[in-house]
């Protein structure tokens, strides 16, 4: 399965200059936050598969401007094809607005999808905005990520860790591609390309 991650800031290799052969065989987009509603909606019309999203700190403007024809999947286990897709949008709270959680809070969320994640018998994939705590985040409180989301992978051993909010731009420390154990954690900042199957994602990244 060849997945699409996007997040943060939109691509104009695929909106301003869209080309529908930049497409080609991909399966499933997954939005990890912060985008304009406007690009969700084109990339799925354009694209005819599902796209799927969290919401960004920044994404208060959704409750208007809801991404058209996309799938929400904050709080849930979604599963696509077999691959069952946790996510669990937002960012530390550093000040008030919507999409904005403290470590508390997070956890509290966590908490509520046990039976979920019971049934399911775990994922394959978290989706976040924000990174795990001490795992390609920001020591600054807005940047810094939840420790709830390391125990996450700690018990589940998920495949892929996909998060934005820290932008590649920000400084060498923000890597596109790390590994806590099992998982492999890549940072969609923009976007990236990989497939769900490979077992060496980090050489194929594009």
């Amino acid at each position: 399965m060849k997945i699409l991650a996007i997040g943060d800031q939109e691509s104009k290799l695929l909106w301003d200059f869209f080309d529908k052969s930049m497409l080609e065989g991909i399966d499933l987009i997954i939005s990890c936050g912060d985008l304009d509603p406007r690009y969700l909606s084109f990339l799925v019309t354009l694209s005819s598969v599902p796209v799927l999203y969290v919401h960004g700190n920044h994404d208060g403007k959704y409750e208007q401007i809801p991404p058209e024809g996309c799938v929400c999947i904050d709080d849930r286990v979604y599963v696509h094809e077999g691959v069952r897709i946790l996510g669990l949008g937002g960012s530390m709270r550093y000040k008030p607005g919507p999409h904005q959680y403290t470590e508390r809070e997070m956890k509290q969320r966590v908490r509520k999808l046990w039976f979920r994640l019971f049934r399911s018998g775990g994922f394959d994939i978290l989706v976040t905005h924000s990174p795990a705590y001490q795992l390609n985040d920001g020591r600054d409180l807005p940047h810094q990520g939840f420790q709830v989301f390391r125990e996450l992978i700690e018990t589940y051993r998920p495949k892929f860790f996909l998060h934005g909010h820290v932008h590649m731009t920000y400084g060498r420390q923000h890597k596109r591609y790390d590994k806590y154990l099992d998982t492999h954690i890549l940072n969609v900042y923009e976007k990236c390309t990989f497939e769900f199957e490979d077992d060496d994602p980090q050489s194929h990244l594009y």
